[in-house]
């Protein structure tokens, strides 16, 4: 299978939701040995509602726009494992930081 745009096609959110994405999940699972986590950024496309509720119905593993670490629009895997490392240990921090400073300190907590 070969994951490509017809010529002259618009990525619009209708394309992506109903011909891109569904390709692109069918060709990860044949390519992937174990689950997979889809991400992707701001893109028009990718932030329609229709897209959205795609996501929401067709995938259990997936990182949003706003879960991409600041100004890195090409994560690199070891990016992305750090990333989700910090972003779950955050998570589990009561109470929440309110500053950057403090958000420094939980995260310099992880390996404690």
């Amino acid at each position: 299978m070969t994951l490509s745009v017809p010529d002259k096609a618009k990525v619009n959110p209708k394309c992506y939701a109903e011909l891109l994405l569904p390709r692109m999940i069918e060709e990860c699972k044949c390519l992937l040995l174990s689950a997979f986590i889809s991400q992707q950024d701001g893109a028009p496309a990718h932030a329609a509602k229709l897209v959205k509720d795609w996501i929401t119905t067709n995938l259990t593993e997936f990182i949003g726009k706003d879960e991409w670490p600041p100004n890195s629009p090409d994560v690199s895997p070891l990016d992305c494992h750090v990333w989700g490392v910090m972003l779950e240990h955050y998570k589990t921090f009561h109470p929440k930081p309110k500053n950057t400073d403090g958000l420094k300190k939980v995260l310099r907590l992880i390996g404690d």
